[in-house]
């Protein structure tokens, strides 16, 4: 194979086939982008400015949303412009970067539905030590942890890839993935794949801390009628989050390592980009409908602005 290691841009191929539809396409996505800044971030500023709701789950729900923000603007302005184009290229840099963006909205999320996971066990299990446990300072240093570690763990990844001589510059991908820039290189990956590996522990571990977590709420759960109705009420909406996201994440990294090109493109397409609209447009509906709290004060803000309107 002929050498590219200096590429300077990626053709994206995701929307091969999709052309004579691409305004139909422009359109649900469009509007689908407007529903999840609509969602999270109507639940965002809710948590902001009603003090009331200034607790530790509420705050760790608010870091979910703002994820939620942070993940699709790395893919949805890209795709929506390619739609309106012929050419669907993406620079070197941009390419990076949106790996970035994407990678980093996944591993942050799994952290934060890992945090939510303690808050609730702490909630549920200790309620008495709660206050003394889920302290400011812990819940800055949660906070903290849940942004640093994903981003620590994904500069690493990235640096690896980055040092890869290229032999290509097709993605028959919607977005840039690193998997696909790693099948692209002309030499050995195997550091590449050790590290790959090692961060695929590092967040199974976090699963099973989260289902440590939740034998314990559900064995406490089971000793108190008080206990089963807070489960409901603040754990049922964690425990979808988590299943809906851990789902359609794994879609998108099994279709990547393993997935056949005979699958029609559209399925491929939404396969590669339903970790990036379903968890999004699903949690803030998911809180705000379940957690009453927000539910009520979600309500409140918006009967003030109809009564200013007024």
């Amino acid at each position: 194979m002929q050498n590219l290691s200096s590429v300077t841009v990626f053709t994206l191929h995701g929307l091969n086939e999709t052309a004579s539809q691409k305004y139909i396409f422009f359109v649900f996505t469009l509007l689908a982008y407007l529903l999840i800044w609509l969602f999270n971030l109507t639940l965002v500023i809710t948590v902001i400015i009603e003090k009331t709701l200034h607790e530790p789950m509420y705050i760790f729900v608010c870091n979910l949303c703002v994820n939620g923000l942070y993940g699709t603007a790395g893919l949805y302005p890209k795709l929506l412009a390619d739609f309106l184009s012929d050419s669907h290229v993406i620079s070197f840099s941009g390419c990076f970067l949106q790996m970035f963006v994407i990678y980093s909205f996944v591993m942050c999320e799994f952290t934060i539905l890992t945090v939510m996971a303690y808050d609730r066990y702490v909630a549920i299990c200790k309620p008495l030590q709660y206050h003394s446990i889920m302290t400011s300072l812990t819940i800055s240093k949660f906070f903290m942890f849940s942004w640093i570690f994903p981003f620590c763990e994904l500069t690493i990844a990235l640096l690896l890839t980055i040092r890869l001589p290229l032999c290509g510059s097709h993605i028959d991908k919607l977005y840039c993935d690193n998997w696909s820039i790693v099948k692209l290189s002309c030499v050995d990956t195997t550091h590449n794949n050790v590290y790959g590996y090692i961060v695929i522990i590092a967040h199974v571990s976090q699963a099973l801390f989260v289902i440590y977590s939740y034998i314990h709420i559900v064995r406490a759960c089971v000793k108190s009628s008080e206990e089963r109705v807070k489960f409901m009420q603040t754990c049922l909406p964690h425990f979808i989050s988590l299943i809906s996201f851990t789902v359609s994440t794994l879609f998108d990294v099994l279709y990547s390592r393993y997935g056949s090109r005979n699958i029609l493109q559209g399925l491929r397409n939404f396969l590669a980009v339903e970790f990036l609209v379903i968890p999004p447009l699903l949690n803030p509906l998911i809180y705000g409908l379940k957690l009453s709290q927000i539910r009520r004060r979600v309500m409140m803000v918006f009967s003030r602005k109809v009564d200013i309107l007024k």
